[in-house]
């Protein structure tokens, strides 16, 4: 199973759906066209919510570190912020927003403690790039790089409960190695989350 198969079993039908960060609004458009979702995106790219509109998927430019005050608490079943929250100022703090307006949330993160990425730190004694991490250091828009294990650190010093979690290898699947340790072996992961 894949990230976006993962987001489609954790999302119900015909419930209101708010993406941050959702890029070019291709899970809001998979969610819209098979689980007939009320759909909403967040951006602050121009060419990403030019591609929106034109696939059909309201969106609103904004930026996530401005704040989300414009959102009341639990407006939304399902928020998601997929491969966002390392690019943002204040993680911490959109993690407690995207909490207080959902229901429940989906995030993905990219995983930093993944072993290649480990290797290459340790062996070329410079930022590595990767599949997932795939930019030089000081063209990279990730600021706030973790591992799965200081995301989980996190959601419990915010109260957050992990209600589900995924981990996924290179190849976007899961296995037996990304399940039993993940924060080696697994270059993403996936949760839902709730406070």
């Amino acid at each position: 199973m894949n990230t976006i198969e993962v987001i489609k079993n954790w999302t119900s039908t015909k419930s209101e759906v708010l993406d941050l960060g959702c890029g070019d609004g291709e899970i809001l458009k998979t969610l819209k066209d098979e689980l007939q979702i009320n759909a909403l995106g967040v951006e602050i790219n121009q060419s990403n919510i030019n591609i929106c509109i034109q696939s059909g998927v309201n969106v609103i430019q904004q930026n996530i570190d401005d704040g989300l005050g414009n959102f009341s608490d639990k407006s939304f079943d399902t928020v998601i912020m997929s491969q966002t929250i390392q690019v943002l100022k204040n993680p911490k703090q959109a993690l407690l927003e995207v909490t207080r307006i959902g229901n429940e949330s989906i995030v993905t993160i990219p995983n930093f403690g993944y072993w290649t990425t480990r290797l290459k730190l340790l062996f070329l004694g410079k930022m590595p790039i990767t599949g997932s991490l795939p930019k030089t250091w000081h063209e990279t828009e990730n600021i706030h790089l973790c591992t799965i294990k200081d995301f989980e650190i996190l959601c419990k010093e915010c109260g957050i409960d992990i209600k589900e979690k995924k981990f996924f290898s290179s190849s976007g699947r899961e296995n037996l190695l990304t399940n039993t340790f993940p924060n080696f072996f697994a270059t993403s992961a996936i949760y839902k989350i709730s406070k």
